[in-house]
């Protein structure tokens, strides 16, 4: 028996603020050009073709932040958008507040900077989806969450109306789920923390998802490996995969391989097929990406495959404890 889980037309609500979101939201950080993270180089063509292949898909959602590229990402899609005479209808832009990346200062004022800096590179007046990013990184997390800052100031920003739905973008759920408990967000993502190898996030997305939160889903492939395979991609949550890692691949591998299943397609749809997952972030770079993305979303999977994929041990630990972060 096989069951389609893929619905291009279908959306999520987001908390109770109006906007609605795509089952899969294409990312853009690696649009950016981030080298040290991805291990390659994105170039403006490349970057332009990608992204006008998401403006033409399906889905109409990408994510991107301030700090992707250090300005790049943004400004690629801003200078997509231009060249278009403006957003296909319907459209969903997410992107992010980010610190001062000299100083790691993010308060309030900063905060605003950066809303000011990710519009005029977009060059839009107003963000769907605005998320507070990275505050693990911040020099003080007090300065995210006192009176004056970065999380007051973007809840005013939701009242002023240049956002419509905010949410909370990070890694380490130790750090979120106490914000998200403390402050009313409408969203979140997390990355890496939920796929096919690790459900680090599986209680943070039940309390999320309790209080309705929309919950996004990022890097169901665990950073490549499990879109690639072990032998063409052994990097894990942006790190060599250690011997382990690659043994429980290729046991994923070898499973789909009986049922005829791409590896990427399973990966995929185990966030897609999740009740607790509003929308599942997926990075690409190039518009064959884009497709197989597609592909790989409406493929019929023989439930007796997921019977055998949800019996594998994962681990609940956080797959990026030993991460050396370079936003670059």
């Amino acid at each position: 028996m096989t069951k389609m889980i893929f619905e291009a037309s279908r959306r999520v609500n987001v908390a109770k603020t109006g906007l609605s979101i795509p089952s899969i939201c294409f990312g853009g950080s690696a649009l950016g050009d981030m080298p040290t993270t991805y291990g390659y180089s994105v170039d403006d063509t490349r970057a332009r073709a990608t992204i006008d292949a998401i403006f033409d898909s399906p889905f109409g959602f990408i994510d991107t932040s301030r700090n992707y590229g250090m300005g790049r990402s943004e400004e690629r899609i801003g200078a997509a958008i231009k060249a278009r005479g403006g957003q296909p209808k319907g459209f969903v832009i997410s992107s992010k507040l980010d610190r001062n990346m000299d100083s790691m200062v993010f308060d309030g004022s900063q905060a605003r900077r950066s809303l000011e800096g990710s519009l005029k590179a977009l060059g839009v007046d107003h963000i769907p989806l605005l998320h507070l990013h990275d505050p693990e990184y911040a020099a003080d997390l007090s300065q995210v969450t006192g009176p004056r800052g970065a999380i007051a100031e973007l809840m005013r920003m939701k009242e002023e109306g240049l956002v419509t739905a905010i949410g909370l973008a990070a890694g380490k759920v130790d750090i979120m789920l106490p914000l998200l408990r403390d402050f009313d967000f409408d969203a979140l993502i997390s990355h890496n923390r939920y796929t096919l190898l690790n459900r680090n996030a599986r209680a943070m997305f039940e309390f999320a998802h309790g209080r309705g939160m929309a919950v996004m889903n990022a890097a169901p492939y665990a950073s490549g490996i499990l879109s690639k395979g072990a032998a063409a991609m052994p990097l894990y949550a942006y790190q060599p995969a250690d011997a382990e890692i690659v043994a429980r691949v290729k046991k994923i591998e070898a499973l789909c391989a009986e049922h005829g299943v791409p590896l990427g397609a399973a990966a995929l749809q185990f966030s897609m097929r999740d009740p607790l997952v509003a929308s599942t972030v997926v990075g690409v770079t190039s518009p064959e990406r884009v497709k197989q993305t597609l592909e790989w979303a409406a493929l019929p999977i023989p439930e007796a495959l997921w019977a055998a994929l949800l019996a594998l041990p994962f681990d609940a630990g956080d797959p990026e404890a030993k991460r050396v972060y370079n936003p670059g």
